[in-house]
């Protein structure tokens, strides 16, 4: 387990299943996400499946949340794309208990998230691609200390247009500088 101050990462369960189908066919979840078609049970049970097959690194973790005594599973986040000899991974996240949202527990998990892979993973650059569309996860990563690098013009089709998807990251250095700010303040 990898625990934050309200939160914590475990590995994906079979049970968990149900859950991940159910929010990842709510079309307010998905819109920040590359999902676009409905998942079943079977989809979600193959991709289950498929984790084993991935490096522990790569395998999605389940965010759960602190509540009254015991875990509450809210959500999911990753590296995916893990690139040794860069040292370099992407980062994704989702928060799909929608009574959670807007409560801060996105910003934590990505906060815990990168410093997993900067103190643990000894990753050099964690970097993102976010939809232009989505306010309110590009603040995330901004507080966090994300830096946009570009935009990737057009690059989704969603509802009937394009939108541009914005590639933000942030290296090891700049997460060092912002942990040594925090200790000072």
């Amino acid at each position: 387990m990898i625990y934050g101050e309200r939160i914590r990462f475990r590995a994906v369960e079979r049970d968990d299943i149900p859950r991940y189908v159910e929010w990842l066919n709510d079309p307010e979840v998905i819109a920040g996400l590359s999902i676009y078609l409905p998942f079943s049970n079977a989809d979600e049970t193959h991709w289950f499946e498929g984790l084993m097959s991935r490096s522990m690194e790569e395998r999605t973790l389940a965010i759960d949340v602190k509540s009254d005594n015991t875990w509450k599973h809210i959500g999911g986040t990753g590296f995916e794309h893990l690139e040794w000899n860069n040292r370099s991974a992407e980062f994704g996240i989702f928060i799909g208990d929608k009574a959670y949202w807007n409560e801060g527990y996105g910003t934590e998990a990505t906060r815990l998230m990168v410093k997993h892979g900067f103190e643990t993973l000894n990753l050099h650059r964690i970097y993102l691609r976010v939809y232009e569309t989505n306010p309110r996860a590009i603040r995330t990563y901004e507080k966090v200390g994300f830096v946009k690098e570009g935009i990737m013009r057009d690059a989704i089709y969603r509802n009937g247009c394009y939108i541009n998807a914005l590639l933000m990251s942030i290296l090891r250095s700049e997460w060092n500088s912002i942990q040594k700010n925090q200790v000072k303040s």
